[in-house]
């Protein structure tokens, strides 16, 4: 994969949209620029999990500005992921559309495990090595990200279903905070954070540390209103909660609230914010808490940086996999090495060969994990592998990516038209084809030796050229090459397989 010298990350949260630019030396980046803008989309979520117009409309304005400092990046320079009201808006497949057109990148939504992992990564960088364990708690505006780490390795990883925004929402809706209001708010907080309480509690670290705006801002109203015993300390402490729960509730209305460090645009999720970080003091048990600059977007550049130089989390990730559903590794090494020639083929002539390379990468780990189900049941185990690899938190995989690889994997035998759509795309077409007729050549499990063989495709027609004197001797193959033309014919494409001198088989 090419290296840059310039990367850039852009985190689409559910209360700020940040762009962050980097100097790439050796594995080390350093900041050059960043962006930050209070888009609020959790708030435009409605009920029934729609993005409002507004909520929508203060996006594009956003991305269009960072689209102007991004505008002569490289494609595979710059990283941008959603996270958790994207995850949950059940229109955002149209408002992504128009997101990507005023950006000018593709956006990848990421599940909350990997919002988690890339958040660690990204506070890790930004903290001297230890070997303590450390807490990481990030409560962004619609989801709260835990995480226990090692150095630069995350160990434990949750993403609990509130944030700042929403949390203020159902609790103080018309930003009145009374006593019972946050007593509730820290409650219902509270509950949600005993489920977790036994693998995140301070018996399991060393260390705690609060990422992102609601920690920084809860920190720095401590320090400036002097509610801290050390005017000079910039860390949270359970007795500066208090004093500052105490003010929130005398003052009572966030509208009115006036604390020296509190951004205006902040007052009315501030309550929800720290109802939640009052309660994961509580039920952690947590003495006290330093804050820091690393958040996801720096993790999300660390990982990119990663991957340019081989230490790519979705390897580590896949190897992981087929130890734990125990994939026979010779059988899908043989699978991975014809589709791989197969895939080559296909996609010689693509116009962008980075796009190219990423194709085949990920059709490589969709041959190592296509008999995952196998583990489920042997009966259809192609469409348990395509759930598993659909559903399961994968580490360094985006969703976007998780999905490609659950219909690659769909695909690889059976009926194609259930995977109609999503053969559409050239490239997943070309893949669909590579991996399918890599499975059909090595049905027996065993080595054999193959024919020189050629792939081509010139949508609708797909030809394979292969000796019909190796197919004589080698009649199983031949019959399901032959059912092929079939199975294809049903999603309109025309496979046709050729003797080298040019004569179709009889």
């Amino acid at each position: 994969m090419h290296e840059y010298s310039t990367l850039a990350a852009v985190d689409l949260g559910s209360n700020s949209f940040h762009l962050q630019v980097a100097r790439v030396v050796d594995k080390q980046l350093y900041p050059l620029d960043s962006l930050k803008e209070m888009v609020q989309l959790a708030a435009g979520l409605s009920a029934d999990e729609m993005l409002d117009e507004a909520s929508q409309s203060r996006a594009i304005v956003c991305l269009e500005r960072f689209g102007e400092r991004l505008r002569g990046f490289p494609l595979h320079a710059v990283r941008v992921v959603g996270t958790n009201s994207l995850r949950v808006a059940r229109n955002a497949a149209s408002f992504l559309d128009k997101a990507e057109q005023a950006l000018g990148f593709p956006i990848e939504i990421i599940a909350g495990h990997e919002e988690a992992r890339l958040i660690y990564l990204g506070v890790a960088h930004s903290l001297p090595a230890a070997d303590n364990n450390r807490f990481v708690i990030d409560i962004g505006g619609g989801s709260t990200e835990l995480i226990v780490g090692n150095r630069l390795e995350s160990r434990k990883l949750e993403s609990l279903y509130f944030g700042c925004i929403n949390h203020s929402q159902r609790f103080f809706p018309d930003g009145k905070i009374t006593k019972g209001a946050m007593k509730r708010a820290e409650l219902a907080a509270r509950t949600e954070l005993q489920a977790v309480s036994a693998e995140f509690s301070s018996t399991h670290w060393q260390e705690a540390y609060g990422a992102s705006g609601t920690a920084r801002a809860i920190a720095r109203i401590l320090m400036l209103n002097n509610y801290q015993e050390n005017a000079d300390d910039e860390s949270i402490t359970p007795a500066g909660l208090e004093r500052l729960r105490e003010t929130l509730i005398k003052i009572g209305d966030a509208r009115k609230l006036s604390l020296n460090g509190l951004n205006p645009r902040r007052k009315q999720v501030i309550a929800g914010g720290f109802a939640i970080l009052s309660a994961a003091f509580t039920e952690l048990r947590i003495e006290r808490m330093a804050v820091t600059t690393g958040a996801l977007r720096l993790g999300v550049l660390y990982d990119m940086l990663g991957r340019f130089h081989k230490e790519d989390m979705r390897e580590v990730s896949v190897q992981e996999f087929m130890q734990r559903y125990r994939i026979d590794p010779v059988q899908a090494a043989r699978i991975e090495s014809l589709a791989i020639f197969f895939g080559k083929q296909l996609l010689a002539h693509h116009t962008d060969q980075e796009e190219a390379e990423d194709a085949l990468k990920l059709l490589a780990w969709a041959a190592r994990l296509h008999e995952i189900g196998i583990s489920v049941a042997h009966t259809s185990y192609h469409k348990h592998s395509a759930y598993i690899l659909d559903n399961a938190d994968i580490p360094g995989f985006s969703r976007m990516e998780q999905r490609q690889l659950s219909q690659l994997v769909l695909s690889h035998q059976g009926s194609l038209t259930k995977v109609r759509d999503f053969l559409s795309d050239p490239i997943d077409l070309s893949r669909s084809i590579a991996l399918r007729l890599a499975a059909i050549f090595h049905r027996s499990r065993t080595h054999i030796d193959l024919p020189e063989m050629s792939l081509s495709i010139d949508n609708p027609c797909c030809r394979l050229c292969i000796p019909q004197s190796w197919l004589e001797c080698n009649p199983l193959t031949e019959t399901l090459l032959s059912n092929e033309t079939e199975a294809w014919s049903k999603v309109d494409i025309d496979f046709r397989i050729e003797d080298p001198s040019g004569r179709e088989p009889a």
